[in-house]
């Protein structure tokens, strides 16, 4: 549910995750958003469309987290099977994927305007 700060109203709702969700980012134009979830999927909506409009799933386990890089054309999800990933929105695969914690990866972000993303993981480490 999207809701209207100070006023409390509801803007959309939105379904389509089969599990808990773990994170969401906007994009920087603000018509669409990127979800994270235990069913192991990313999710991108549009709010134009009133629902979601692509699923990336690329690995078996848990996605803790997910970033929209600034440009608007990549999208970064972390997740329970040590593993972050750069997914490529205009060609709806994964371009990278980047196996440097030694456990779950919990959170990415990317630094903005740049082509660098932080990750965080239970393995007590940060990786640029």
């Amino acid at each position: 549910k999207m809701w209207a700060l100070p006023d409390g109203n509801i803007i959309v709702t939105g379904e389509g995750h089969t599990d808990w969700l773990s994170g969401c980012c906007f994009r920087a134009s603000g018509t669409q958003l990127v979800t994270s979830s235990g069913d192991t999927t990313v999710r991108i909506w549009d709010f134009s469309k009133c629902g979601w409009i692509l699923t990336s799933e690329g690995c078996g386990h848990a996605v803790w987290d997910c970033s929209w890089h600034s440009c608007g054309d990549f999208v970064a999800s972390a997740s329970m099977d040590k593993t972050s990933e750069i997914w490529d929105v205009n060609s709806e695969r994964c371009r990278y994927t980047m196996c440097v914690h030694k456990d779950s990866v919990n959170s990415i972000e990317f630094l903005p305007f740049s082509n660098t993303v932080l990750t965080s993981s239970a393995d007590k480490a940060l990786s640029l």
